[in-house]
């Protein structure tokens, strides 16, 4: 084919991509016509002669990989999709209507989306996750391409992944950004000023090559200098025209969002030059090889801590995942340069091609865990508690995404002591909890750590792990049992008043007051809810039959949204019935309520009120001064 007759065929392909954006949009009444067509040319292009992938076989592990940043741009994706012949028109044209595969925003919902787009700047630190995984994992040639809108490039995750895709020399990383100038509600920050996002790119150690994104000699040859061998990665920098063909929205404002009625779609058709039913045959990879085999799988032996000693969970979070390296060649690490703390540098130092530094940027962590999980690896992703907040963006985006993580947050609560409030994390709980999908597990003792690192490694979904920054008593010997959605009665008889459930540091401060209860005639049940989420229903309603519904909830965590909100969860039943038949409720909450400030940790337990002091209190105001309401919720201020 000539020159001539190939830039004919993408020119025909780029007026389809933007016509079938149209009626896609104009049918649905929504969507994004105009910020689907200012890229048409460059897909038109990738999808032509440089995107490689095996649309019969999205799993593939040679398939180049691509990711619509500009997840608003979906119609644009979708009409992609037509033009390989995997989508009919008529799905094409289901768009955003109930039932259809072709949500708003690009989900996995459909075999060839990697990841969930739609909330800005993901796309290009999820694609630094699988560039990371392809480099140095596979070692497969694939490349990773990603499109990104100019809008989204002040996201501050977005130069998160500018910096790191650098650091690892991704080479089959390359970026799109579509310079449309135009966002929602006006001029972008730098509008069509080119040069200065190719000066912050090569600030980062990238190749920067300015083009316009309408002329589709200058796409080809940006594309076929960046899938050259240059120890960087590439970004092209596509200067183009939102609304681009259509003289009634060409680089006009107010659009942006706006489907077009009928009157002017048939306007615009007409146009771009009426209706095309091009469809094309993209290129399958060339290699068809296997990823590398990183290490043979060895029996798994976790560790084992003795009773009555006394091991951080963080402690043994570091050494469980160091002996799940050994025993499963698919898990990886990553962590925010808090590794000595999280104790992640265990692996690192074991399997150090396993394991991916991502410095203090949350955000990328999150992302390249993602990113990794595409490739069916299993990532561990660890920071402090506190500063998992960050990046809970991407982890309510890696829900949509059905991605499935395992993330760890050490130094959790008031118990970390003279940091400060900074430091605590005390939102974690509540947090993870309210993502869907997602398992939340707080272990109290090394060996109960162990075995729920363990679990992690094969459950699906958002798992979160919060761990303990002190030493706390091992009370479980190492043959327990902890599964996920159970819990463990540790102290229990049939003269039970009340019950005490507590988990992490909270529940060796149950065990405290047990004892000082007993000595004073008053026998109490205590629970360790160590799966927060799911919770065991079962045992707590049992308890609450069974110590007349008398319920203390001890946590280190703020009073919303935490353990305390669980277990009154477990009593709401999920429609008007309760599932919960027993005696009247009376439930005590003890959590903390007031900023703390620096203390040892046993002073800022105390004065949290979430100590054994305090728990010997509650009983005592409990069983003595019947609250009688329902689900009734003290604070310790009145007790």
């Amino acid at each position: 084919m000539t020159t001539q007759e190939q830039l004919h065929q993408w020119h025909e392909l780029a007026q389809q991509l933007r016509i079938d954006s149209i009626r896609a949009t104009t049918i649905a009444g929504s969507g994004h016509p105009t910020s689907s067509m200012s890229p048409a040319d460059l897909m038109a292009v990738l999808l032509s002669n440089y995107l490689h992938y095996d649309f019969d076989n999205p799993h593939n592990p040679n398939n180049d990989r691509f990711i619509l940043s500009k997840g608003h741009a979906a119609p644009l994706l979708y009409s992609m999709y037509k033009a390989a012949g995997i989508i009919t028109d008529a799905e094409l044209l289901s768009l955003r209507q109930k039932g259809s595969r072709l949500e708003g925003h690009p989900t996995p919902v459909l075999p060839w989306v990697d990841v969930a787009t739609g909330s800005l700047g993901q796309g290009l630190p999820v694609g630094v996750g699988l560039a990371l995984a392809g480099k140095y994992l596979d070692q497969l040639p694939y490349n990773v391409w990603i499109l990104l809108g100019d809008s989204e490039t002040s996201e501050g995750s977005v130069w998160e992944a500018f910096d790191h895709a650098a650091h690892y020399t991704l080479d089959n990383l390359i970026a799109i950004i579509d310079v449309n100038r135009l966002g929602q509600r006006g001029q972008t920050e730098l509008g069509w000023n080119t040069q200065a996002y190719a000066n912050r790119a090569r600030a980062f150690g990238w190749q920067a090559i300015e083009i316009d994104g309408h002329d589709l000699i200058e796409i080809d040859q940006a594309f076929s200098a960046a899938v050259s061998i240059n120890n960087r990665p590439t970004v092209i920098i596509a200067r183009t025209k939102k609304g681009k063909g259509v003289s009634s929205l060409e680089d006009l404002g107010g659009w942006h969002g706006k489907a077009l009625k009928p009157d002017a779609e048939k306007q615009a058709i007409a146009q771009l030059g009426g209706e095309h039913q091009i469809t094309i045959t993209v290129s399958k990879p060339e290699t068809q090889a296997q990823p590398a085999t990183i290490a043979t799988p060895q029996p798994l032996q976790l560790p084992n801590y003795n009773k009555g000693t006394t091991v951080a969970t963080r402690r043994a979070y570091g050494d469980a995942l160091k002996a799940l390296g050994a025993a499963q060649p698919q898990v990886v690490a990553l962590d925010a340069e808090v590794s000595n703390s999280t104790y992640a540098e265990d692996f690192a130092e074991a399997y150090p091609e396993r394991y991916f530094e991502m410095y203090i940027a949350e955000q990328q962590m999150v992302a390249a865990a993602v990113g990794l999980q595409i490739r069916n690896y299993k990532p561990f992703a660890s920071s402090f508690a506190a500063f998992l907040t960050r990046a809970y963006d991407f982890v309510r985006m890696a829900a949509v995404s059905r991605a499935n993580i395992r993330l760890v947050g050490s130094h959790a609560g008031v118990s970390i002591g003279q940091d400060g409030a900074s430091q605590m994390g005390l939102e974690d709980l509540a947090a993870f909890r309210a993502v869907w999908g997602s398992t939340v597990l707080y272990p109290c003792d090394a060996n109960q750590t162990a075995q729920l690192v363990e679990q992690m490694s094969d459950r699906n979904g958002i798992v979160y792990l919060r761990t303990t920054r002190e030493s706390t008593p091992v009370i479980y010997g190492v043959d327990e049992q902890f599964p996920i959605g159970g819990s463990k009665v540790i102290r229990s008889s049939d003269q039970d008043q009340a019950t005490v459930i507590g988990a992490g540091i909270t529940l060796h401060e149950a065990l405290k007051a047990y004892d000082r209860l007993k000595n004073e005639g008053i026998t109490v049940r205590i629970i360790d809810a160590y799966s927060v989420k799911p919770i065991d229903v079962q045992t707590l309603h049992q308890a609450a039959h069974d110590t007349e519904g008398n319920l203390v909830v001890v946590e280190d965590h703020w009073s919303e949204g935490g353990l305390g909100a669980a277990v009154l969860d477990a009593f709401a039943g999920s429609g008007d019935i309760s599932s919960y038949d027993g005696p009247q409720l009376q439930v005590i909450k003890l959590a903390v309520r007031d900023l703390p400030s620096s203390g040892t940790p046993e002073e800022l337990l105390h004065v949290a009120k979430i100590d054994a002091d305090a728990i010997v209190e509650a009983i005592k105001a409990q069983i003595r001064q019947p609250l009688g309401t329902a689900a009734a919720i003290a604070t310790p201020s009145s007790l």
